[in-house]
């Protein structure tokens, strides 16, 4: 149980920091989480974390650091990189959205203001809300609900995230301007790729 307590909880801490600009709240969450900062390690030690004050860290750091790397310069949507036209499909047609409402999973765009249903942030959230239920599972002992949600897991991994948030995450670690958003990039990348690792092995006959 503990370990997909973990995972929920990373690809939810990742989906934020990733989906928008962060707020004082999230700021004091990955300022002082001890979890958080043994998987930031260059924003743990960044003197700037503990001598400046929150509001001029998001102002003149952190929010234009986001804006940066997932507006102005990158493009966290997959579509970008998997159509040969680099256009970001933005209706039904979208890839990701049969398996959103196969699994009762609806996008917020008003709160998540992005475009886009195919958006990394969104997508980690679709995996934390598929860790929930495989928790939900196992907390009823239903095994094959679990296995079966792990199969889901492992498949959206495969046909979705790997195919493209790598290339993403690497051109956000070195366009990254903040230790923030560096230790989110590579974190994000080691993550998802030991989890499938994990499922891969898990999901073995």
């Amino acid at each position: 149980m503990d370990e997909i307590i973990a995972r929920s909880n990373l690809y939810a801490l990742l989906s934020r920091i990733l989906l928008q600009e962060l707020d004082t709240e999230t700021l004091h969450t990955v300022k002082t989480d001890e979890t958080v900062l043994e998987f930031f390690p260059h924003w743990n030690e960044w003197e700037k974390r503990l001598t400046t004050p929150d509001q001029q860290l998001l102002e003149e750091y952190l929010n234009p650091d986001f804006v940066n790397l997932s507006i102005l310069h990158l493009v966290p949507y997959e579509t970008f990189y998997t159509r040969a036209d680099q256009m970001i499909e933005t209706g039904g047609a979208n890839p990701v959205t049969d398996m959103y409402s196969a699994y009762d999973f609806v996008v917020d765009y008003e709160v998540a203001r992005v475009v886009s249903a195919d958006h990394i942030g969104i997508e980690l959230e679709f995996m934390h809300h598929l860790c929930e239920a495989q928790k939900k599972a196992m907390e009823e002992n239903d095994t094959d609900a679990v296995k079966e949600l792990m199969e889901i897991q492992h498949r959206f991994l495969n046909t979705h995230l790997l195919k493209w948030a790598p290339m993403y995450l690497i051109n956000m670690k070195y366009e990254s301007r903040t230790p923030l958003y560096y230790d989110a990039a590579e974190t994000a990348l080691e993550f998802i790729l030991s989890d499938n690792e994990m499922l891969s092995g898990a999901l073995q006959p």
